[in-house]
């Protein structure tokens, strides 16, 4: 079996050498930007399956997005939480469509535009007929917060797939992030929806990224 070398034990599940080999060569592929959509009418056709990044502002699913396909300007990343003020859908190798969601959780963005956005993200969350998982971003300095398990509460009712993943892994210290592991796997079995895996990620080093290519690239549509 193969795992990331990530230093928390059992951090990332185990996948065989052959899905970490079609994970690689399915994001190595040519990934287009599709458009971004501020409402429903806008989305495209639902004929592939959907992958879709959610999470707090600032967790970074824009630079795991980027890890995953390994580029580094694929979805636009900012410093400035509340910066992606739509949800931008990606075409991975005509196999697969990612989409990067609105951030949610920050409270300097203007509280009508967070209404707007909660409602377009829920609405998609719910509705989207191709959409095999959500993953669920949480940064690993900062574990769940409420936030999240009010998105959380949502997949759960709404019967959506959902996976959690870790993010900035390498900014924590080996024993808070094992912590921040154990609790967050605590909380999944309260929620009907979720994995029970999670997957532990640092864009920056790389860490998690080929188990989580396996883990979605067995979702994607066969050749």
């Amino acid at each position: 079996m193969v795992t990331d070398p990530i230093s928390t034990p059992n951090a990332t599940p185990e996948f065989d050498p052959d899905s970490i080999e079609a994970g690689r060569v399915l994001f190595a592929g040519e990934c287009e930007f599709v458009r971004g959509v501020v409402n429903l009418d806008q989305l495209p056709d639902a004929d592939l399956p959907e992958i879709a990044f959610a999470g707090r502002s600032n967790v970074g699913k824009s630079s795991l997005i980027n890890a995953l396909t390994n580029r580094k300007t694929l979805a636009r990343t900012s410093n400035t939480p509340g910066r992606t003020r739509e949800i931008n859908f990606f075409n991975l190798a005509g196999r697969l469509m990612l989409a990067d969601l609105p951030g949610y959780g920050y409270a300097r963005v203007p509280k009508a535009q967070v209404e707007v956005w909660t409602r377009l993200v829920n609405s998609y969350l719910r509705g989207r007929p191709s959409l095999r998982r959500a993953c669920v971003l949480i940064d690993a300095r900062h574990g769940v917060k409420e936030s999240d398990i009010a998105v959380m509460k949502m997949l759960d009712a709404a019967a959506v797939s959902y996976q959690i993943v870790l993010t900035k892994a390498d900014k924590v210290k080996a024993a808070d992030l094992a912590a921040c592991l154990e609790r967050t796997k605590a909380l999944l079995r309260k929620h009907v929806a979720a994995h029970p895996e999670v997957h532990v990620t640092s864009s920056e080093k790389g860490d998690g990224i080929a188990g989580l290519r396996a883990a979605l690239g067995a979702l994607a549509a066969a050749k």
